[in-house]
């Protein structure tokens, strides 16, 4: 991992962009495209197969959903096709071990073996992209995409590949085929990437040892160790994916491409409501319209209501994985916002945004927990910590949460927009430009440094 970062960033990353603005801007999609599938094919070898069979044969239903002369009955049964085909994928990938698993359970199915299958890198987030087109397409929301190399390069752009944000067809259709690249774009891209590497390298990255540090301990060494941990998870997973999102939407601009901001400061959030509309803002915009939406919405019953956020909750829940915890998560946040909505309007309206802050953020917080655990076994022994068998700090526990304790600082103050601010107050141009380039510099070079010394440098959402 170690050194498929540096070799991304310095040999593949710099010949890529070197030979972008090289070529004339007819040839920049082809090259574009080839640099995808290499990038998905030095990841997973033996997908790359699936990478191809994804992009034509969706290409193919799109155009077949858009074709003039097309019936209504034939448009729609294109786009059925379509959704199976990809839903068929995600299913066959991510969740036949699951299922296989429970069948297992039963009498009549015990022989059925454990099943495990290697999950390709990013399907979650190109099988969303790949139906969010055809329904897009079927609903005459956008023309369908003719030229297969800029629809190629819609499924599989690398920078927002492996985790997201899921950039809709309709935010982009234009910028696949018409992009005006600029040295503005060029500038404040790198500056967007060199944000979310900072964000990935300096903070996830350690908050993710003083997690795990903690949860070697025994009993996560009391019930402040154990608070300690949630506080470094929630950090970690708060960093690591928003900044993957930056460096993501920093690529994309690079290239031409602008993608919509994922995060906005979502630990400030005075309602969990307002959390879901600031956290993975791509996910939560999939799913209310291709599900929320179609379903009924709010034009319907408060049962009705109801049931609509219940059936969003529990399939974003299990978008994230193949496991109860994800579940049982999702279900959690579907009871919070099915209370927020009907019981708890002045919190979820912001109304009273002290006390909507405090419960915002203890609910996150506990949402993390029960993310954090693949196995149900794991969040009970997290749980039982509460009652006080383990003491409330240990040294050892101590100790860890004091070394990390200016980073944890750093991280609370780097989830608020404040230094944001603080560079918008700069009025000189000149000032401004230098900052940025020396900042640029400057988080290359201790980023470089970072990975070369330390071994850890996972990315969560890769399992996604």
């Amino acid at each position: 991992m170690v050194f498929s970062s540096l070799i991304f960033l310095y040999i593949y990353l710099a010949g890529v962009i070197l030979l972008y603005y090289l070529l004339p801007r007819r040839a920049r999609n082809v090259l574009l495209l080839a640099a995808n599938l290499l990038f998905y094919f030095c990841g997973e070898p033996v997908y790359i197969y699936l990478m191809l069979g994804s992009i034509g044969i969706n290409y193919v239903f799109g155009r077949l959903i858009d074709r003039p002369s097309a019936l209504p009955g034939q448009r729609k049964t294109a786009l059925v096709c379509g959704i199976i085909f990809d839903l068929s994928l995600l299913c066959i990938f991510k969740y036949t071990g699951f299922f296989a698993g429970i069948l297992s359970k039963i009498p009549v199915f015990s022989a059925i073996p454990a099943i495990s299958i290697p999950l390709p890198i990013g399907i979650s987030f190109y099988t969303f992209q790949t139906m969010s087109y055809l329904i897009d397409v079927y609903r005459k929301d956008v023309p369908g995409q003719k030229n297969i190399v800029a629809f190629g390069n819609y499924v599989s752009l690398f920078p927002q590949l492996i985790a997201g944000p899921i950039v809709r067809y309709r935010d982009v259709a234009e910028q696949l085929t018409n992009r005006k690249e600029s040295m503005e774009q060029i500038s404040s891209g790198a500056q967007l990437f060199a944000c979310g590497l900072a964000k990935k390298v300096f903070i996830a990255n350690a908050m993710g040892e003083l997690w795990s540090a903690l949860a070697a301990l025994n009993g996560f060494g009391g019930v402040f160790g154990a608070l300690g941990a949630a506080f470094a998870f929630a950090f970690q997973l708060y960093f690591d994916f928003s900044g993957y999102s930056d460096m993501a939407r920093g690529l994309g601009r690079i290239f031409g491409f602008e993608f919509l901001e994922n995060f906005n400061y979502p630990y400030l959030s005075k309602s969990v409501s307002e959390f879901w509309r600031r956290w993975h803002i791509s996910l939560g915009t999939w799913f209310r319209e291709y599900v929320y939406i179609p379903l009924g919405g709010n034009r319907c019953t408060r049962a009705r209501q109801a049931f609509n956020l219940a059936v969003v909750w529990i399939l974003t829940g299990f978008w994230h994985g193949a496991s109860w915890n994800f579940v049982l998560w999702g279900a959690y946040y579907g009871v919070l916002l099915i209370l927020e909505k009907f019981w708890m309007k002045k919190i979820a309206a912001g109304q009273r945004p002290i006390l909507g802050r405090i419960y915002t953020l203890t609910a996150v917080l506990f949402g993390w927990v029960i993310f954090a655990f693949d196995r149900m076994s794991d969040l009970g022994t997290y749980l039982h910590v509460f009652d006080g068998s383990y003491g409330l700090l240990s040294a050892d526990a101590a100790a860890q949460i004091t070394a990390y304790l200016p980073l944890m600082i750093l991280a609370a103050f780097a989830s608020t927009p404040c230094a944001r601010v603080l560079y918008g107050r700069i009025q000189n141009v000149w000032v401004k430009t230098a900052l940025s380039c020396i900042c640029v510099v400057t988080v290359l070079f201790f980023a470089t440094a970072a990975l070369v010394y330390n071994s850890y440098n996972p990315f969560l959402y890769f399992r996604f």
